[in-house]
């Protein structure tokens, strides 16, 4: 009975502990959207930025490459 009345006393506590504030949950479930939204956008700024790096470095190691191989006419 005492581990009944025990488990009962917790239960009503983290009940009691648990209780949300239905204004502040719907104001974030209406925020999520638009916080996808810049996640996204940011993810595409991000994905641009790396590609841009990503192709200077190719074209200066290709034109690296081909200074060693590609002898000019002084010489």
């Amino acid at each position: 009975m005492k581990k009944i009345m025990m488990a009962g006393i917790i239960l009503a506590g983290l009940i009691g502990y648990a209780k949300a504030d239905v204004n502040q949950v719907i104001t974030e479930i209406t925020q999520v959207p638009g916080k996808l939204h810049n996640h996204i956008q940011q993810q595409v700024e991000n994905t641009k930025q790396y590609q841009a790096n990503s192709w200077a470095e190719a074209k200066a190691q290709w034109l690296r490459l081909k200074t060693k191989f590609i002898k000019t006419g002084n010489q």
